[in-house]
């Protein structure tokens, strides 16, 4: 049978150009579809819904968190020059969360997405990160977007958080990236983008 997350994804990043010549989203060459125990110290948040797991000194793995699109914080070399609100203080839960995590575990789809990283949903101490996240009201769903990326209860959890948390008070985060990128190319025009 097929999945119908995993499809969407795969229509999804041919779309978008991603993945081998053919056209084909790239295949996770880690672990995928399996539960995999990281150690907590390893892991260091980048903002609200991507992490980065030093797996060794030289292997790195940023992994994007799935089910959830949080606020953006500041990250140049993407055109986001400013915080969105709510970008900084999702990423201190995120910190907080995993600050005080016994037991971390990594649970990826089957393949990356547009930019090589990881997609995985991950659980700390049995929660569902993107459940926490939503329920704080520092994340909105993206499962009825993207699909389940072949996690149906992983996905199903987090829609079903999202119901109970109700709207959130930031506009969208996609919405947010696109004006910043319009805002970005107008700073970089007049040589005012932000050094960093």
């Amino acid at each position: 049978m097929t999945n119908p997350g995993l499809v969407t994804l795969v229509v999804v990043a041919s779309m978008l150009g991603v993945g081998d010549a053919a056209g084909q989203p790239a295949a996770q060459r880690r672990p995928a579809l399996t539960r995999v125990a990281v150690p907590v110290a390893a892991v260091t948040v980048d903002d609200g819904d991507t992490v980065e797991i030093r797996w060794t000194p030289t292997d790195i793995e940023t992994v994007r968190i799935l089910g959830i699109d949080a606020p953006e914080t500041r990250h140049l070399e993407h055109n986001i020059p400013f915080d969105q609100p709510f970008g900084p203080e999702a990423r201190a839960f995120g910190q907080g969360v995993l600050a005080t995590a016994r037991d971390v575990v990594i649970l990826r789809a089957a393949t990356t997405d547009p930019f090589g990283r990881s997609l995985a949903y991950l659980l700390v101490d049995g929660r569902n990160y993107s459940v926490l996240m939503v329920s704080a009201r520092l994340a909105v769903e993206s499962v009825t977007a993207f699909g389940d990326n072949g996690l149906p209860m992983e996905a199903a959890a987090v829609v079903a958080a999202a119901k109970v948390a109700g709207p959130v008070a930031f506009e969208p985060p996609h919405a947010y990236r696109s004006r910043m990128r319009d805002v970005a190319e107008w700073l970089k025009a007049r040589r005012q983008y932000p050094p960093p």
